[in-house]
């Protein structure tokens, strides 16, 4: 299961789905900008609250940064 914590202003937050789009992995969006709920769950999880941040299976990955995401994702 992958999970990303999106705005929608962010360039990283596009170029992260547009990955996993490429890559055939599906994920779950969560636009904090829009849910308190969001940005406190993103707070708990990452520490900070910078977007993009993506929970994949567990690892949690802050930023857009392929070879850790393929790391967490076995790709």
């Amino acid at each position: 299961m992958v999970k990303i914590y999106t705005t929608q202003t962010c360039p990283y937050c596009v170029m992260a789905k547009d990955y996993f789009k490429s890559k055939g992995v599906q994920y779950e969006e969560v636009d904090v900008s829009a849910s308190e709920t969001a940005r406190e769950e993103l707070i708990k999880k990452s520490h900070q609250m910078g977007v993009p941040v993506i929970d994949a299976n567990g690892a949690i990955i802050v930023g857009f940064n392929r070879t850790e995401i393929d790391k967490a994702l076995g790709l």
